[in-house]
């Protein structure tokens, strides 16, 4: 264990799990990928995989992960139709009541389906021949004890019932999603569980596909995002996917306020949102398919960096820190962790310990963004809405951000880094940007949405 890592066993055929297989492969014995699911030969939706019909996007932190792991895949995404959005420059979206500007200054957000996107990171890691991949087999539980963990107990999906099979191993990464295990195997072994920490607004959603397309005379964007905020919190998004003219049309709510999957009911809910725009999409477009609900959206962070044992466990991805899926946040927080884990072996880092604390870094940053705007949501329960002072202030400052984003090019620069995981929550407080959210001038309201971008050298206030 002094040079690398030994036999790896990882638990969970997810990005994080196929990720940090890459990154631990150069620094171990082997690799075994373990997963419940068969892997498909092509782009399919997986049962393992209860989200993957709904709307996925890899943002820009996410895109600079996945290329420098998988040097070229940005490429082959391309190849394969992956559709790359500038945001905001190609898509209307209406945040805390204002439309904001489709600025030159963009991020690409891509846009493909979640199996389109993760069969082409799935070839790629796969065909390492240092990384194996055991299929249709389900991890029951943990073998070693509170001190040190020494391998997994599997069992052979469909299989008789009886004695599971032990897959040793020196480390054991947990890649198993939200949906994790892994506190209720620890204290199984006589170990501590995690803390954990929850936000959850009761937020569900519904996906519907869709085959339309924008019409000339309505406008050059690309996509629509009407965002939630306390005063309106159903929201909607519409994106282009691989196959041309068609979308993933995603629509959500609170509480008892959430899309039907009835299909008249899910167009007659979308007349009840913050704009029309939707609902005229809506009607314009052919549906493809039936609605598809999701529930379970809470943000749930497991602190297992504050574990001192067992020795021999690490957990990533979803089963770590888990945020609100309608943010899109997670196949870029599951890539950001996975390369800055690998970029700290590269360089010699070995204590488990210390690679958590950067698995869970990796995240903060998408839980500080998720968090502070579910906090605020009505009706939302959980340890982590507490909020103190700091809190209080901090989100005044970031609703400032929000306001003076849609009025001053470098505001809104700054703040788009920060969502796409490019840059840290400190550039919102660069004295150029704290200037302008401070002293400036509030830009006024923009009544309709903006149906052309800007061209590029327009503001609508001096900064």
């Amino acid at each position: 264990m002094a040079e690398g890592f030994g036999r790896v066993a990882v638990i969970g055929n997810s990005f994080a799990g196929l990720l940090t297989a890459r990154a631990l492969a150069e620094h171990a014995e082997s690799v075994t990928i373990i997963d419940r699911d068969r892997i498909p030969e092509s782009p399919q939706h997986r049962a393992g995989v209860p989200q993957d019909r709904h709307v996925h996007v890899v943002l820009g932190g996410g895109q600079a992960a996945l290329e420098a792991m998988l040097p070229g895949i940005l490429n082959e995404l391309a190849v394969l139709g992956v559709p790359a959005v500038a945001h905001p420059r190609d898509v209307l979206q209406l945040n805390r009541g204002q439309w904001v500007p489709r600025w030159d200054e963009s991020v690409a957000l891509l846009t493909g389906t979640r199996p389109i996107v993760e069969h082409a990171v799935r070839s790629r890691i796969l065909d390492d021949g240092r990384i194996a991949c055991v299929e249709g087999t389900e991890v029951v539980g943990l073998h070693g004890d509170a001190k040190r963990v020494r391998g997994v107990l599997t069992r052979r999906r469909g299989a008789t019932p009886g004695e599971p099979e032990v897959l040793e191993a020196d480390l054991v990464v947990d890649a198993s999603g939200r949906g994790s295990r892994m506190p209720q195997w620890l204290t199984a072994l006589g170990a501590p569980a995690p803390v954990e920490e929850r936000v959850d607004t009761g937020l569900a959603y519904a996906t519907r596909l869709y085959q339309g397309g924008i019409r000339p005379a309505d406008g050059d964007y690309k996509g629509i995002y009407l965002v939630p905020n306390p005063t309106m919190p159903r929201s909607a998004v519409i994106l282009p996917i691989e196959e041309p003219g068609y979308y993933l049309v995603t629509i959500s709510g609170l509480g008892g306020d959430t899309p039907s999957t009835d299909p008249e009911q899910y167009e007659s809910f979308a007349e009840r949102l913050e704009h029309p725009i939707v609902a005229r999409w809506l009607g314009s477009a052919q549906a493809q398919s039936a609605p598809i609900g999701h529930r379970g959206t809470a943000n749930v962070r497991r602190r297992y960096d504050r574990l001192r044992g067992p020795q021999g466990l690490l957990v990533v991805g979803d089963a770590a820190t888990a945020v609100n899926p309608i943010y899109g946040q997670g196949i870029t927080v599951a890539a950001v962790g996975a390369w800055e884990l690998g970029r700290a072996v590269d360089a010699g880092e070995r204590s488990l310990r210390r690679l958590q604390r950067i698995v869970k870094d990796a995240g903060e940053q998408a839980w500080t963004i998720s968090g502070s705007v579910d906090k605020s949501m009505p009706g939302a329960t959980g340890n982590g809405v507490r909020s103190g002072p700091a809190d209080r202030i901090a989100s005044w400052y970031l609703g400032r951000v929000q306001d003076y984003a849609q009025g001053h090019r470098h505001v809104s620069h700054a703040f788009i880094d920060v969502l796409h995981l490019l840059a840290p929550v400190r550039t919102l407080f660069s004295w150029r940007v704290a200037r302008t959210v401070l002293f400036g001038r509030r830009p006024g309201p923009v009544p309709e949405p903006p149906l052309y971008a800007d061209p590029p050298a327009t503001d609508r206030t001096a900064a």
